[in-house]
């Protein structure tokens, strides 16, 4: 369903970037973009390295030049008002850059004059809160754990109080439970009616948080929309039979794609659009067979990732 253009955070149309611009070896790094960010989501940005996705990220926030085409920046166009264009983004990168001799509060405070926030505007403490760190306010960035430091970045990232915080690969090379700390900061951020862009290598990162999203490869996009929208497009589903008799070997079914794994375990791999579970489940009654279990398994994103750029994105 098409939206009004009101309620994009981001637009962009025909967006290209090329290298080394008529010369030889020019190279073309984005091909022609079109793409539309809702306000108020958390949207992911995938794609192996040198897909493009950095590039994009870069041009949106005033750090690349782009070749050609349109890009609009909570309502601002980023070659005709490019100082509220950026004013609309915060960008928390990859490399935690901080001074270690700085204070969490020394570093917003600062961060917040980089940006020409007035003091009687500054809302460091309650940004701190926002972010899990006011009871180190006063600590120095150096004594912070990874995590803490993480959030401090996304912090900095929000002094100027942006509508649009772009996350890239905000949680590369940390555990588990610190990357769901993250999570549970950024989408109390969303809550609060910040549009996230969340870049990242971790597809079951992007699957957990982002509810729409766009698949970049070789500098095209190749697959766009809501996660579980595009998730349903690849149409294929397993169920794992764990069934009574040891007599595996013995379903056949025309059509189904079955695999014998023990001697009464069997993997069924289906079209929902072909077949439904419970014809396959009374197929294998007809067939005199007796279910012990049945487990299932949906389709995921690096199914749909490595279908879309055919094993071949990087």
């Amino acid at each position: 369903m098409a939206m009004d253009n009101k309620n994009f955070a981001i637009e962009i149309n025909g967006l290209k970037k090329i290298y080394n611009f008529k010369k030889p070896n020019a190279f073309e790094a984005l091909k022609g973009i079109d793409l539309n960010i809702p306000k108020q989501s958390i949207f992911g940005l995938l794609g192996a390295n040198g897909a493009g996705k950095s590039t994009l990220i870069n041009i949106i926030a005033g750090l690349v030049k782009k070749t050609e085409g349109k890009v609009s920046v909570w309502g601002n166009d980023i070659d005709h008002n490019e100082r509220n264009a950026k004013l609309s983004i915060g960008v928390v990168p990859q490399e935690l850059i901080l001074d270690p001799f700085f204070t969490p509060r020394e570093t917003l405070e600062y961060q917040s004059g980089y940006y020409g926030v007035p003091k009687k505007e500054n809302c460091v403490d309650e940004i701190l809160e926002s972010v899990g760190l006011l009871d180190k306010a006063d600590a120095y960035a150096r004594s912070l754990s990874g995590g803490m430091r993480r959030r401090l970045m996304i912090g900095k990232a929000m002094v100027h109080r942006p509508p649009i915080l772009i996350l890239d690969e905000p949680t590369a090379g940390v555990d588990v439970a610190l990357r769901q700390s993250l999570w549970k900061e950024v989408k109390k951020l969303n809550k609060a009616g910040v549009t996230i862009i969340l870049t990242t290598h971790y597809l079951e990162e992007a699957e957990a948080m982002c509810d729409s999203l766009a698949i970049v490869n070789k500098g095209e996009i190749v697959a766009e929309g809501q996660t579980n929208e595009m998730l349903h497009k690849l149409d294929k589903k397993e169920l794992i039979i764990l069934l009574e008799e040891d007599n595996a070997t013995n379903f056949k079914l025309k059509g189904i794609d079955i695999k014998t794994l023990n001697k009464n375990l069997i993997k069924i791999a289906f079209k929902p659009s072909k077949i439904n579970e419970g014809e396959i489940i009374e197929k294998i009654y007809e067939n005199g067979l007796k279910i012990k279990s049945i487990n299932s398994k949906e389709p995921d994103l690096e199914e749909l990732f490595l279908e879309l750029t055919n094993n071949d994105a990087n």
